[in-house]
């Protein structure tokens, strides 16, 4: 097998992402507003021009942040450019926070996609996966081969870093945007998704961006372990009903923040005065305890522990 010269692989790939793009007459680009997804918005309208319509998903699990940039970069490029409105929410099985959520979310989104497609008489509809996420764990996945999405970016064998170069090299201002993911993503697998909650998470991670944090998360957990009860919730005949019988006032309980920084932020997070603040601003949201994860930041963190196959 030939092996390319690392001078001409990435051309060689850009230049296979045209060629498949070029096959069709129009698509309807999945744009969340994320480095990927950003790329193949820019690189089907630089291909297809107002054929390419590029649309993003508008739900309460879809962060301002990214609907920010998404608008950001369809204004500065000439996307032709549309909002949709999901209701993942509001379906059951999305709510219980299954480890195949994602499945459920984008069954969703394509589902409206499709339908937006097939009235407009478009016919493929385009996704940001790309060759780095084979070996990954995306429900996802599932949902996009059932409405026959394509996927460019791993069907030419663009990496993260190729994408990422890439889009360095057109300008776009998503070239270097940390890794990102919906709101739901921080909160633990059979914890309920609620709407209040996502709130939360967005005002929590405002908060942490205002205060200059490039790479964030807040990871949404309810009712945390009280050593009052040595539970997270109060049962009958537990010490807790003992204490409120007797007159002492039962312990408040609420949901904790735990913040997961990057590693060379992390001496920041701990400064008293940042620190303060931190707490501060996360009360006033609603969340009674307020954590820092010394491991710091990695991708899927909520999914330690969890067995998960490769979708």
């Amino acid at each position: 097998m030939k092996v390319e010269a690392p001078e001409t692989a990435l051309p060689s790939r850009e230049r296979r992402l045209h060629e498949f793009l070029v096959s069709f007459d129009s698509v309807i680009v999945a744009f969340s507003g994320g480095v990927n997804s950003a790329y193949l918005a820019w690189a089907a309208t630089q291909v297809l021009g107002p054929a390419a319509l590029c649309v993003t998903a508008d739900s309460p699990s879809y962060p301002d942040h990214h609907r920010q940039l998404a608008i950001r970069v369809a204004r500065e490029f000439g996307l032709q450019h549309e909002f949709v409105r999901t209701a993942e929410v509001e379906r059951p099985a999305y709510r219980a926070n299954p480890v195949d959520r994602c499945y459920h979310c984008k069954h969703e989104l394509y589902g409206v996609l499709s339908r937006l497609a097939a009235a407009r008489g478009i016919p493929a509809i385009v996704d940001g996966t790309n060759a780095d996420d084979r070996g990954d764990y995306r429900p996802g996945r599932k949902a996009a081969r059932e409405f026959g999405v394509r996927s460019p970016l791993d069907e030419s064998d663009l990496t993260k870093s190729d994408i990422r170069e890439l889009s360095r090299l057109a300008g776009l201002p998503t070239w270097d945007e940390p890794a990102s993911a919906c709101l739901s993503s921080r909160i633990p697998y059979h914890s309920e998704v609620t709407g209040e909650k996502l709130r939360m998470i967005e005002r929590a991670e405002a908060v942490l961006r205002d205060l200059g944090f490039r790479v964030c998360r807040v990871r949404h957990h309810d009712a945390p372990f009280d050593p009052s009860t040595g539970s997270g919730s109060s049962r009958p005949g537990s010490r807790a009903d003992d204490d409120d019988r007797s007159g002492r006032p039962e312990p408040r309980r609420g949901p904790l923040a735990r913040l997961e920084v990057g590693r060379d932020e992390m001496p920041r997070a701990l400064d008293p005065e940042v620190r303060d603040r931190i707490v501060r601003e996360l009360r006033a949201i609603g969340y009674q305890h307020v954590a820092i994860d010394l491991q710091g930041y990695r991708m899927g963190s909520l999914n330690e522990g969890v067995r998960l196959r490769p979708t």
